[in-house]
């Protein structure tokens, strides 16, 4: 689904989608509507506008993620102001792509998003993996709590949280990328969490990045 506020570029976008072989289920040029027409829809992955005429694509991404918990959210926009970006990601974006990258680094990002992986216009994942930190550094709270993963689930996890990607991650242990993608898959399941951003800051909160 494509959600932005000027039909060229909506328009465009899902002409893009279309011709690499995604199927564009739905479009809207406002928040709420988006949200309602989601639902309806239930699309796999929502390419949003962080401006919009109604209400603001961190709203947006509230709704989304309320209606659809399982859904993907890459934020496509014109800004690339540090805050910005926090605040999607922060909301439950997977991945946030300027609009002055090139159709071949969009139509990647897509791919990825759709796969689970975050996905940052160059510069902001440090950003992002910063911010994460910054708020791992505040006091611990117990984990006695905390859902038990196996050896290798813990082993995935770590590498994720270092920002390997699937590939780099199943070179290194020499399994297959299928197997990396069933260990995340079956840890977000035990974590209750819903993409690997939000499974990169848990492994960061409990040091696993070091």
């Amino acid at each position: 689904m494509v959600v932005d506020d000027h039909p060229m570029w909506r328009e465009g976008v899902a002409r893009d989608l279309t011709e690499a072989g995604h199927q564009v289920v739905a479009t809207s040029g406002e928040g709420r509507q988006a949200v309602r027409v989601a639902a309806a829809a239930r699309p796999d992955l929502v390419v949003l506008d962080l401006q919009l005429p109604d209400v603001s694509g961190v709203e947006v991404i509230r709704g989304l993620r309320a209606a659809l918990p399982d859904v993907r959210v890459l934020m496509l926009s014109a800004s690339g102001e540090p805050q910005s970006v926090l605040d999607a990601v922060k909301a439950g974006a997977t991945g946030y792509l300027v609009k002055s990258a090139a159709p071949a680094e969009f139509l990647d990002a897509v791919r990825r998003t759709a796969a689970g992986e975050p996905v940052f216009t160059p510069g902001l994942a440090g950003l992002v993996l910063g911010e994460f930190r910054r708020l791992a550094a505040a006091p611990p709270t117990p984990h006695d709590d905390a859902p038990r993963l196996t050896d290798r689930e813990t082993e995935v996890l770590r590498l994720v949280a270092k920002g390997l990607s699937y590939k780099q991650i199943a070179e290194r242990l020499g399994v297959s990328h299928r197997t990396v993608q069933n260990h995340v898959q079956n840890t977000l399941g035990k974590l209750q969490l819903h993409n690997r951003v939000e499974l990169t800051r848990y492994a960061i909160e409990r040091g696993l990045d070091g």
